[in-house]
């Protein structure tokens, strides 16, 4: 079996570790304190960590200076393949997106992603909705008093359990398949939908309307993300196909 190779050991890398592991798969997970990656010589360092014909998921924020490129250099001749979590912040203003949107070609990922598919691997962009779990969400935002509402809270965002973008993630490493795709779950909702539902669920004040400027750039969007083609193509099913089932044992 080929190694996997884990690129930022993060929320959804450590995941997406633990899952492999588990299945008997042989796993080195990179953290930011294992190699700086904005460093010059992270690149010579991860040509002497990567294994030979590893399989493997980048799983950073875009670096800074273009970088990207660079960093990458350091698994030519090592990795057979790439699985790149990116966002679907590249997909800009757009409303309603699937696997065809098109994408804003200045967002800062996209330099990654274009990194990612001119390798010499085969490589995979996921594109993830806003990741939540048992330890990261509106409700862990709300109980925290930081969660605003832009305005009415009208504006849709969708969302992905992290257990689900894992499981995902650790299946598109050992499968062929290429491209690029969305990923989210079955039910885009608004602000106010799901602030409500926390509030009533946990018992937590309302969160209070503000203007775009008071909340965070990720929350400003107003976008419905259909992401079932990747699923499908991987023949899998979401162990939690909406934000109720995600909170609903916490």
């Amino acid at each position: 079996m080929s190694p996997i190779l884990i690129l930022g050991a993060g929320y959804t890398g450590s995941c997406t570790a633990a899952i492999l592991s588990r299945q008997g798969r042989e796993v080195l997970a990179l953290h930011r304190t294992d190699i700086d990656f904005t460093k010059p010589d992270a690149a010579s360092m991860l040509q002497q960590l990567a294994p030979s014909n590893c399989l493997v998921l980048h799983s950073i924020p875009s670096l800074p200076d273009n970088a990207d490129a660079t960093l990458l250099s350091g698994l030519h001749q090592k990795a057979a393949r790439v699985v790149y979590i990116s966002t679907t912040g590249v997909y800009g203003d757009a409303h309603l997106v699937d696997e065809n949107t098109p994408i804003n070609p200045n967002h800062p990922r996209v330099i990654t992603e274009t990194a990612v598919s001119r390798g010499p691997w085969q490589s995979l962009i996921l594109r993830p909705a806003a990741i939540y779990g048992p330890d990261r969400g509106v409700h862990i935002s709300m109980a925290s008093g930081k969660y605003t509402l832009l305005g009415d809270g009208s504006n849709y965002i969708s969302r992905i359990h992290v257990e689900d973008l894992a499981n995902l993630a650790a299946h598109a490493l050992l499968s062929d398949i290429t491209g690029a795709y969305p990923v989210a779950d079955l039910h885009p909702c608004t602000s106010r939908e799901i602030a409500d539902y926390c509030a009533t669920r946990f018992n937590l004040p309302p969160p209070v309307a503000t203007q775009p400027d008071q909340v965070p750039e990720s929350r400003r969007n107003n976008r419905k993300v259909d992401g079932r083609a990747i699923f499908a193509k991987l023949g899998l099913t979401l162990q939690y196909p909406s934000y109720i089932e995600g909170l609903a044992g916490l």
